[in-house]
């Protein structure tokens, strides 16, 4: 996976998804990077990438679907199923809404989700943990048993250590540090 993870990095370097400067993020606090995941995934190599280092990671750890919450999750989700069909199994993908649906089934979650399953919660960034615990929470609530969350990028701002502290399996596959430097992730 380290190959898959070093071109991916490279990629999101060559693509412009990793810029480094001084940005203010939506949270309103400083940055001397930005990341912006969908650089990544909705490029054609970066999804292949992004699947093929994820999926080792899905069938590990025994996960029979895969989702998150809308927008950063659905190109990483679409691209793991396909792989994962391409590959000759089958982990179908589900999206999260930011809120339920006031009209019709007024579903919160689209996509062919089970309860009782065993499924992994992506994102592309992991800075507070919002958008995964917001998905994890959603999946829960469907009847399903989380065994794993992974992000492209863990900003290391906490989000990360309070998944784990709440018994959470977390990985990401890059990392960035104290500095503000992007590299590939060592969980």
């Amino acid at each position: 996976m380290s190959e898959t993870v070093d071109r991916l990095l490279e990629l999101a370097l060559d693509r412009g998804a990793i810029k480094y400067g001084d940005f203010t993020l939506t949270s309103g606090k400083k940055s001397s990077y930005y990341f912006d995941g969908r650089l990544l995934s909705l490029d054609p190599e970066g999804a292949h990438l992004i699947s093929q280092a994820l999926l080792p990671l899905l069938q590990h750890a025994g996960a029979a679907a895969i989702g998150g919450t809308t927008l950063g999750a659905d190109p990483i989700v679409t691209a793991v199923a396909l792989a994962s069909h391409l590959a000759g199994g089958s982990i179908p993908a589900f999206i999260v809404r930011k809120e339920s649906k006031d009209h019709g089934m007024k579903q919160n979650i689209e996509g062919p989700l089970v309860a009782g399953s065993k499924v992994a919660i992506v994102d592309d960034v992991c800075t507070t943990g919002g958008s995964l615990f917001h998905a994890i929470e959603a999946a829960e609530a469907a009847g399903c048993t989380v065994v794993k969350v992974v992000s492209l990028l863990d900003r290391n701002e906490g989000g990360s250590e309070e998944m784990r502290k709440r018994g959470y399996d977390f990985s990401a596959l890059l990392s960035a540090t104290a500095d503000g430097k992007i590299e590939p992730s060592t969980d």
